[in-house]
């Protein structure tokens, strides 16, 4: 006999929104929800499979017998089967186990839903509740002026399992990393963390993109009311918190959301769309309605039940050409003939709009890799509605010229100068990522030419060049003190490094471009707008030197910035000014307790009415080895 009682939290208008696409809030209808009925405590299930002829729920409570308690197909072709069970309780393992229509075929999922899942490689989801008490009241009140694109956004990238282990050498659980990572960041002064995927994933090496458990932090590292606790401590300590995301394709692991109720119900069904032929994994049928709710309740679910301050979303290009990564003759021309995926820009500026209709103090950020137009811009406006993008192309090519000796550097400032002819075509965020260390391409202190000396203060030149250059920062794990080997995700960060004086520095140096970048507003009240910076001189190209104003809302703040890319000292080195006054050193990556030579402008310097770099006032400046230098005008 079915022990199952009918029972449903839906209401036909939940029905109509979720087969429109438009239910953004399914996480409180579909799952496994703690409740009590007529009096009895116990779990109502709901879950979404339409080709299914028979749902049952399985688990250590009725032992994974098929049957024993078959879920209600609702009666309004929804899809979804539902019921209540009576004595299930928190902690309980289960899976659905679907028979299809489709040839009798029978798989065992877990909940597309589920808060808590198994630690792999077990597979299993597990009843939770979010049940806790926030005490962030204080951050969350005010994220706006914490969060906005006039407000800093230096981020510090985090792999929750190879930021730091333990004496044993095994995974930091969320309440240490509460403890131990939001005192770090805290001190070295970053604003933001951004976490690589926290969702529930079954393969390491996957980093975390690969994901089963889309509502479920990983239980690697504990129980979700954990993580609460560490977001919760990141809020407590002013540092906003950011997700990566994973919209664009999902693992073909027999307990995910493949091939789910015997059909291709969250995959595409065409392999040309629905299979990603770098990832060997399947792509989201972003034309299907209820896959839509799906995704953007999953976005709105982590911003919502979890305080997140932001969203990353990764792969955006392999999502929005049709032809990415696909030969001739393996794609299929868009209903115009175009490459553009339709069905994927329709679902992003959806996604963005709930996301920001919701919540208008939070950030969507884009990992977009080519030439796509108007990825952050809103959506009034034709743009896919991101608040910010990664700007990708600055990342290369400035590696690239960082790679070079500094002897060939002066045929080669185009590899720098080229960043300002598209830097406000979008709000860029400058990243140097978990991608950039790894497969063989080095750390980015190994990328750095010369002896050691000069190997650290081109590290130094590059954070201070980044620093400020428009635009948001992101810097991964490891890189804020010169980590020296590639990243390994099976172990630690080298902690050990920081013993030692120039590795050292590079933190310090980290450190004071955060409170610089912090405390002088024009660094960012203008960092996506093309009235925030104006070229001194970009053609010292004999010299490869760079020279710009940084501005803010009040002229008195603008800063002024000068970089030397060769290891050559330059005294008497002229600068032209567009106001009278003193210039004085605020930040100086040669300074001694970084490391440098020490080779610094100790005094203010007065301007004079020179006319130089087509500019009314001059001054004669000091500019250091492989170093960048940061005035204010008094």
């Amino acid at each position: 006999m079915n022990q199952v009682q009918p029972h449903s939290l839906f209401t036909d208008f939940d029905i109509d929104l979720f087969k429109a696409g438009k239910h953004f809030k399914l996480y409180e209808k579909l799952g496994a929800h703690l409740m009590e009925v007529n009096g009895v405590k116990g779990v109502y299930f709901a879950v979404w499979a339409p080709a299914a002829r028979s749902v049952s729920v399985v688990g250590d409570f009725n032992y994974w017998i098929q049957g024993e308690h078959q879920l209600n197909v609702r009666w309004d072709g929804s899809g979804i089967w539902e019921g209540f069970i009576p004595g299930v309780d928190k902690g309980t393992t289960y899976k659905y186990k679907i028979q299809s229509n489709n040839n009798g075929i029978i798989t065992e999922k877990a909940d597309p839903f589920a808060l808590y899942c198994e630690h792999p490689p077990q597979t299993a989801s597990v009843i939770w509740d979010l049940d806790y008490k926030w005490k962030d009241k204080k951050w969350m009140d005010s994220r706006k002026d914490k969060n906005g694109l006039d407000k800093p956004f230096s981020v510090y990238e985090v792999h929750l399992g190879s930021w730091r282990r333990n004496a044993e050498g095994k995974f930091l659980t969320y309440l240490e990393l509460a403890d131990q990572l939001v005192a770090y960041v805290k001190e070295t002064g970053f604003t933001h963390v951004e976490f690589m995927p926290v969702m529930e994933y079954p393969y390491d090496p996957s980093w975390g993109y690969q994901l089963v458990g889309y509502f479920a932090p990983t239980s690697r590292f504990g129980k979700p009311q954990d993580f609460m606790v560490l977001v919760d401590k990141l809020h407590q300590a002013g540092i906003g918190v950011i997700l990566d995301w994973v919209p664009s394709h999902f693992p073909e692991d027999a307990h995910g959301l493949g091939f789910f109720d015997g059909s291709n119900l969250y995959e595409h069904p065409d392999r040309r769309k629905g299979f990603h032929p770098d990832w060997k994994s399947l792509v989201f049928n972003y034309g299907r309605n209820e896959v839509r709710s799906f995704l953007i309740s999953n976005a709105i679910f982590w911003l919502q039940q979890y305080h997140v301050d932001g969203l990353r979303v990764d792969a955006v290009a392999s999502m929005l050409y049709l032809d990415y990564s696909r030969k001739d003759g393996e794609w299929e021309p868009n209903i115009y003939g175009g490459r553009e995926n339709l069905d994927t820009i329709s679902f992003l500026k959806d996604f963005n709009e709930a996301v920001y209709t919701n919540f208008p103090d939070v950030q969507t950020i884009a990992e977009e890799s080519t030439s796509f137009p108007m990825v952050s811009r809103p959506t009034f406006l034709g743009g896919l509605g991101f608040g910010m993008k990664w700007m990708m192309g600055w990342m290369h090519d400035t590696l690239q010229y960082f790679k070079k000796e500094p002897i060939y550097r002066r045929f080669h400032q185009n590899d720098l100068t080229f960043s300002m002819t598209y830097a406000f075509t979008e709000n860029f965020m400058l990243p140097l990522s978990h991608d950039e260390v790894v497969y063989g391409k080095h750390s980015i202190l190994g990328r750095m030419p010369g002896d050691e000396w000069q190997r650290f203060a081109n590290l130094r030149l590059l954070y201070g060049y980044m620093f400020t250059h428009p635009g948001g920062k992101l810097l991964f794990q490891g890189a804020e003190f010169g980590q020296s080997a590639e990243w390994n995700f099976e172990g630690s960060l080298d902690w050990h490094l920081l013993q030692f004086g120039y590795h050292d520095g590079i933190k310090k140096c980290i450190t004071d471009l955060n409170a610089l970048y912090k405390n002088n507003p024009a660094m960012y009240e203008k960092q996506f707008h093309v009235d925030g910076f104006e070229w001194i001189n970009y053609s010292d190209a004999e010299n490869a030197v760079l020279s710009y104003i940084r501005k803010g809302n009040d002229e008195k703040e603008n800063i002024i910035v000068v970089c030397n890319f060769t290891p050559v000292v330059r005294t008497n080195y002229r600068i032209g000014l567009t106001t009278k006054g003193k210039l004085t050193e605020i930040f100086n990556s040669d300074k001694v307790e970084y490391g440098g030579s020490g080779v610094t402008n100790s005094k203010a310097i007065n301007i004079d009415k020179t006319p130089w770099n087509w500019k009314d006032y001059s001054a004669e400046i000091v500019l250091p080895p492989l170093g960048v230098t940061v005035f204010k005008i008094s």
